[in-house]
Formats: C-alpha cells, sequence, structure tokens
C-alpha cells in the first residue's frame, strides 16, 4: 500500500492536465499548436506532433491532430548494429497526449493524458527544436553572413530582437553551413573556390 501510495504521489506531481485545461476556441490548427507549445515551453518540455490527419475527402476520414512530448514513444535504431547509450536517446514512452479537431472553421483539443514519466528541464536554452531559427531569423542570419558579420555577433543580434531565444552558437553555425553549402550546390570547397577565383576574375 506504501508502494501504491507512493506512486500516486507521483503521478500526482507529474500530472499537469489544469494547465492545459481550457475552454478557448482556435481561429486555426497553427494558431492551436502555438498556444500549446508557449505553454509547454514554460514549463520546461516541448511538444511535437504525432500524428496528423487533415484529408477530408474520403468518406469516414476526420480532421485531427495529435500532440505530445518529445520524449514520447521508444528509440528507433537507424543502424541496426549500434546501441544507443543510456544518455543518447531522449525517448522514454512519456504518456503525455493532447487531441486537437476541427469546429466549425475553428480548433478545439481536449487532454488525453496530463501525465509524464520523466522530470520537466529547467530551462530549454540550446534545446535543437526550440532553438530553431524561424524564417525572419534566418533571413536575419543570412544577410548578417553576407557582410561579413561575426557568428557571435550574429546572435547577439538575435537575442536583442527576441529576448525569449535560446538559440546557441552551435545552431548558429549550422545554419550559416547549411546556407553556405545551398550556395555551393553539389561542388565541393576547391571547386567553389576555383569557381569564385574565375568569377571575380583572380586569374
Amino acid at each position: 500500500m506504501s508502494e501504491f501510495s507512493s506512486f500516486l504521489n507521483e503521478v500526482a506531481e507529474g500530472d499537469y492536465t489544469y494547465k492545459f485545461s481550457t475552454d478557448q476556441i482556435f481561429p486555426s490548427r497553427s494558431e492551436l499548436i502555438e498556444w500549446v507549445r508557449k505553454i509547454a515551453f514554460d514549463l520546461g518540455f516541448v511538444v511535437v506532433i504525432i500524428r496528423s490527419d487533415t484529408t477530408t475527402s474520403e468518406p469516414g476520414r476526420k480532421a485531427f491532430i495529435l500532440l505530445g512530448c518529445e520524449r514520447s514513444g521508444k528509440y528507433k535504431k537507424y543502424k541496426p548494429d549500434v546501441q544507443p547509450s543510456v544518455s543518447g536517446t531522449r525517448k522514454c514512452e512519456c504518456p503525455f497526449r493532447l487531441r486537437g479537431k476541427p469546429k466549425g472553421q475553428s480548433w478545439v483539443f481536449k487532454v488525453m493524458c496530463g501525465y509524464h514519466n520523466h522530470e520537466l528541464a529547467e530551462t530549454l536554452y540550446g534545446h535543437p527544436f526550440v532553438g530553431r531559427l524561424n524564417v525572419v531569423e534566418q533571413s536575419i542570419l543570412v544577410d548578417m553572413t553576407k557582410s561579413q558579420v561575426k557568428p557571435s555577433n550574429i546572435l547577439l543580434t538575435l537575442n536583442e530582437h527576441n529576448e525569449a531565444n535560446v538559440t546557441i552558437m552551435k545552431q548558429i553555425y549550422n545554419v550559416k553551413y547549411t546556407y553556405k553549402q545551398s550556395l555551393r550546390g553539389s561542388r565541393t570547397d576547391m571547386q567553389q573556390l576555383m569557381m569564385l577565383l574565375d568569377r571575380d576574375k583572380y586569374i
């Protein structure tokens, strides 16, 4: 009985149903997701789309969206002969679930399970999902990269534009690399260098 009682206390401490209980009606699916992710961010976890269906043309199918904690499900090995380390995966089969559905032209959702079977993070600083740059921030980064601005100054500018920004330097370098790679295309580093030398009449 004492073990069962401690389990109930643990469930009660990890249950955040009350944080997501609302009668609010959202104008669109994207605004519903944005509202849920804002609450989750403040609590210290990340909400992802587990399943979604927007196809309503077929008989018997209804649009819906299933949201859950990023730590839900099990780790899937990309290589069968590689064993993940204990700290190498966030997946711990977290049962947290929210289900949204359209109501006329709007969207509503309900909490299917508000419980987390893990501790929530004190900060999401540097989180790969939360720290991703949006379209506006990527545009700022590209413009500043063209002007030869240092990555540290780019990050400082992004922080000034958004006080809630949790992007780290590594993510800035990753976006810069992706941008430069898009310019280079299929050319190697040496081929890109030779192309620029020829284009700018250095040789």
